[in-house]
């Protein structure tokens, strides 16, 4: 939905749903992102849509397609944005880092996002710009040594300038302005805004760069122009709250490199207050309580000197808690609207960071709420989800009518 705010779009992310095929997918936005729609009390409302590789190939065929735009020019609704970072099952059985699988090494993670964009050209309304969000090249654990990240990041920015050539050509064609979204991760091989800058310096624009020069048969300084339309980044909020980054430095940093920020995916990490001899045992036994088994949970733990400890799961940084450790954050979305879990907190203040500087500088239209993880939160706090997605909408629009 519009918001008057910089004339941005609000929406959450599909990706809440359970459901692989394009069948499932369709179906859950006629139960679901129409209630949502009616109970926000909106002319029109935007959809981030999830579309997992065998979704995308059955929507790619024309009918299907035709079918779709039919059905959301009647039921006013339009797609501004995909969710294109999990390719396969992303609910019910354990995901846990396959989530990155394919990665951006194998030719069938190309595949999947040009096919992506291929249908936001098509669902995009006239006049606006089209995200699709991806992962951060790999799971860097995947990648035993220095060398072998290399030669990872080498390989993904061949398939990326790839996929930047195709997306300067779609432009051409159609008009309609795409961009990737590359959003960092905990263990993600790009996890924090250094690690995002040093990669599109080091590599997009480079290696990347002869890519597109090639591939387009065009100068050195226009491969660079579409490289920094195409290639944006998705600032979500919860995977840089865990790793202690601050908003207003986070997003100055990426906006000195000249790099655009495609989206904001407003999110909440959860966490600790700060950790005593008093409340050890009871922050260990609340958070074990969000231990689950199917999502990665990777945690970073912040010790009394400053320095960040990163763990793969979040049962593993419990098990690892030292004396001097000062707090503990890990990546389990949980709903934007709470604060506060009993003795555990939320990062919700970053989101209203975030939403304060993003008030200020005005680096993009495209604002997605991003909490997929309702149905594995402890029971107590999983209520109607329909309710829950339009409180979270709520809460980010008077977040943003106070700021």
């Amino acid at each position: 939905m519009r918001i008057d705010q910089h004339q941005a779009h609000l929406t959450y992310c599909s990706n809440i749903h359970p459901g692989e095929s394009w069948e499932e997918t369709f179906n859950n936005l006629k139960a679901y992102t129409t209630q949502v729609k009616a109970q926000m009390n909106t002319d029109r409302f935007g959809i981030g849509l999830r579309l997992s590789n065998l979704a995308s190939l059955d929507l790619i065929a024309e009918e299907k397609l035709t079918e779709f735009q039919d059905w959301l020019q009647i039921n006013d609704l339009y797609v501004f944005t995909i969710n294109g970072f999990p390719y396969g099952q992303f609910h019910v059985s354990e995901v846990k880092d396959q989530v990155h699988a394919p990665d951006w090494t194998d030719p069938d993670r190309l595949s999947y996002t040009k096919r992506l964009f291929h249908i936001l050209a098509r669902l995009l309304p006239e006049g606006m710009d089209g995200g699709v969000s991806t992962s951060p090249l790999s799971y860097r654990f995947w990648y035993g040594d220095e060398q072998k990240l290399q030669a990872a990041k080498s390989i993904a920015t061949n398939q990326l300038g790839d996929l930047i050539a195709f997306l300067a050509q779609l432009k051409q064609e159609t008009g309609n302005l795409l961009h990737l979204d590359m959003e960092p991760e905990p263990d993600g091989i790009l996890e924090t805004s250094d690690e995002f800058v040093a990669f599109f310096k080091d590599y997009m624009l480079n290696a990347g760069l002869e890519v597109v020069t090639n591939r387009l048969q065009c100068t050195a300084p226009e491969a660079e122009v579409h490289i920094r339309e195409h290639f944006q980044l998705c600032y979500d909020v919860c995977h840089f709250a865990v790793g202690y980054e601050k908003p207003a430095e986070a997003i100055a940093r990426i906006q000195q490199a000249g790099i655009r920020i495609g989206r904001i995916q407003i999110s909440a990490a959860l966490g600790s207050p700060g950790l005593s001899q008093a409340n050890r045992q009871t922050v260990i036994d609340q958070l074990s309580t969000f231990d689950e088994p199917v999502y990665l949970h990777q945690a970073v733990v912040r010790a009394m000197d400053g320095q960040l400890k990163r763990y793969k799961d979040l049962g593993v940084a419990l098990a690892g808690l030292d004396h001097d450790d000062q707090e503990i954050r890990t990546h389990f979305h949980v709903p934007v609207f709470t604060e506060t879990y009993d003795q555990l907190v939320s990062t919700q203040k970053d989101i209203v960071d975030t939403l304060h500087v993003w008030l200020e500088k005005n680096f993009t239209r495209h604002l997605e709420v991003e909490t997929y993880t309702w149905d594995v939160l402890p029971a107590p706090l999983r209520t109607d989800l329909v309710q829950s997605i339009v409180r979270e909408l709520s809460w980010v629009k008077e977040t943003l009518a106070k700021a």
